[in-house]
């Protein structure tokens, strides 16, 4: 006979957006026993957002006890409960991915989803307010001892129920604004089963490379240069003969759809694309040198050089934009490939954003990476949020 959970879940936001946290609980159906609970401090983001990331959460619990079981997903987020049983469009690109990651977790016909009032939801509620408090101290939420206080509930919306509810029923979305911060501490990796381990890989060398010119998304598209396809076949050959790779994702650029190919050739592996791992839109500074830009743009560069939020002249991406991005990409990956082994081939600043973020670092490491041309780095991702760097920047494949 198929087992039965009830996921509850909640998220919320002190601002919205603004100091964002999530909580999911699984129960037993019958009894009401608590089976498990989840909860994390996300950074800066919204309540739309976080309540998808308590679903996920949630979905992640309930299917670590049973995968085999059925689920009944009750929220007080209307916005969610609609989008995700299908009855409202998914109209907003941030949300789309946090909903299909959602789907990932178990077979549609497992899952089905019921509004709740919110004091209908409030062991959720409270999870979510001690993951923000948490934050706000700057750790991680740790679960609770029986004879803990429980924190007082509902006060994690940036605004009154009613305007909250008139949000859902106008199918409006609220848009991320970070990736999440990685949750503090560590529990023993055998502990967690596999990770999924991303492969990271910076594309060969084009014309443009040793020159050290702006390349980006929002230029030419070149292609590798000779010397860039000698290094994809390089690095192809290393990660044949290492063998541990399962998949192979790439940018959609050419440099890295053909430096992607060279590996597929060697592994036997097909190549699938995912758009949040280009490389930033260099807007006016496409094709310059750092020293061109100076000259032509110096206030907009050393605005870019100190704060993620600048973006380049004529209308490029900036960091903040662009690790965002990177950040849902990843989660997708994670997503999709638990346990196994994958090469991510992307650019410098996907990578370094990737690094950066498993890290928990500022913004302003990016600068403080040096990431060759047809490098490789390596971040784990574990089943508890945490990650752990294994490699950077590593080209002694490179003859």
């Amino acid at each position: 006979m198929m087992r039965e959970f009830v996921v509850e879940a909640d998220g919320g936001s002190r601002g919205n957006p603004g100091p964002a946290g999530y909580g999911a609980v699984v129960l037993d159906p019958v009894t009401g026993e608590t089976l498990a609970e989840a909860a994390e401090y996300i950074g800066t983001a919204t309540n739309n957002v976080a309540e998808y990331r308590g679903l996920i959460a949630g979905l992640r619990a309930a299917h670590a006890i049973d995968p085999t079981a059925r689920v009944r997903v009750r929220m007080d987020s209307k916005l969610v409960v609609e989008q995700m049983s299908g009855r409202w469009k998914i109209k907003h690109p941030d949300m789309r991915p946090l909903a299909a990651e959602a789907k990932t977790v178990f077979p549609a016909a497992q899952v089905g989803y019921e509004w709740i009032p919110r004091e209908r939801n409030k062991h959720a509620d409270r999870l979510a307010n001690e993951a923000m408090d948490a934050g706000a101290r700057g750790g991680q939420w740790q679960p609770r001892t029986p004879a803990a206080a429980a924190p007082p509930a509902g006060a994690h919306r940036a605004g009154p129920e009613a305007a909250d509810e008139a949000e859902g029923a106008a199918n409006a979305e609220d848009t991320a604004r970070t990736p999440a911060v990685p949750p503090v501490g560590w529990a023993a990796p055998a502990d967690l089963g596999a990770p999924a381990t991303l492969v990271l890989l910076r594309h060969g060398e084009t014309a443009l490379t040793p020159q050290k010119r702006f390349s980006g998304s929002g230029g030419d598209d070149p292609e590798l240069s000779p010397a860039g396809r000698r290094q994809a076949e390089q690095v192809a050959g290393a990660l044949a003969a290492r063998g541990t790779v399962q998949a192979i994702v790439s940018s959609p650029l050419r440099r890295c759809r053909e430096t992607a190919e060279a590996a597929a050739a060697r592994l036997g592996l097909d190549v699938r694309i995912e758009d949040g791992l280009r490389e930033t839109d260099f807007g006016a500074w496409e094709g310059l040198t750092f020293a061109e830009v100076r000259e032509r743009y110096p206030a907009d560069l050393d605005a870019w050089l100190k704060s993620a939020k600048a973006a380049p002249t004529g209308g490029g991406e900036s960091f903040a934009t662009v690790a965002r991005r990177v950040g849902l990409a990843r989660d997708k990956l994670i997503a999709r490939y638990a346990g196994r082994t994958v090469l991510v081939v992307s650019h410098v600043t996907p990578v370094k954003t990737l690094v950066r973020l498993a890290l928990g670092a500022p913004s302003e490491s990016l600068f403080r990476m040096e990431l060759s041309a047809a490098s490789l780095s390596v971040v784990a991702y574990y089943a508890d949020g945490n990650a752990s760097v294994r490699l950077l920047n590593d080209t002694s494949h490179l003859r």
